[in-house]
């Protein structure tokens, strides 16, 4: 399988597996937005940086995942919740968890310790400690995709870390493109995505 190829399965296999729910995919659709403006901001402000990314768009992408997507038998893929969560490329709810609470643990770990155990610069006013938490959450999410990467290369090959790592960075743009009209769906109604296009898969 060729590297698109193998982005576009990942992608696929996402989206079908978890990005049922209208209201997921709506949050995901104004977490990209808030994600495309975190990469900008990146190179004028790291504390808007790290506030839109963390804050904004990862508390929107998540609560999807958590509180909207259905987590029941999955009638359109004909696979338990527990299968997808095995399978699944990133981060699953699991890991998800685990990396939300280390987030939660660094505004008190910088009040703490204000230079970060000697890492960071030690700051003397609020600027100061928002700056250093903004350092460490934008590094707490540059190491959460390396991790992931080269955990990856041992447990599949480099090149699915490579594309996992290349569909994270890309979400935004792709999540845009796919779910911009979802909150459309969501105000008629529709709670649900019915996967026509899946259905027809597993018909055909």
């Amino acid at each position: 399988m060729k590297f698109y190829d193998e982005l576009k399965e990942q992608r696929w296999d996402d989206h079908r597996y978890y990005h049922q729910s209208r209201i997921n995919q709506s949050l995901h659709f104004l977490s990209a937005i808030c994600f495309l403006c975190s990469y900008v901001l990146l190179f004028i402000n790291p504390i808007a940086a790290a506030f839109f990314g963390w804050i904004l768009a990862m508390v929107l992408r998540q609560s999807g995942h958590f509180f909207f997507e259905p987590l029941n038998y999955d009638k359109i893929n004909q696979v338990t919740n527990e299968h997808k969560e095995k399978i699944k490329v990133g981060y699953n709810l699991h890991r998800k968890a685990i990396l939300i609470l280390i987030w939660l643990t660094t505004p008190l770990l910088i009040f703490i310790s204000p230079g970060f155990f000697g890492i960071l610069e030690i700051y003397h006013d609020s600027y100061g400690y928002f700056y250093n938490l903004s350092i460490l959450w934008i590094a707490l999410g540059a190491s959460a995709i390396i991790f992931r990467t080269l955990h990856l290369f041992f447990i599949k090959d480099i090149r699915s870390g490579l594309v996992w790592m290349t569909k994270i960075l890309t979400d935004p743009i792709h999540d845009i493109k796919l779910y911009h009209k979802s909150l459309l769906y969501l105000f008629r109604g529709q709670l649900l995505d019915p996967m026509e296009h899946v259905v027809k898969m597993h018909k055909g």
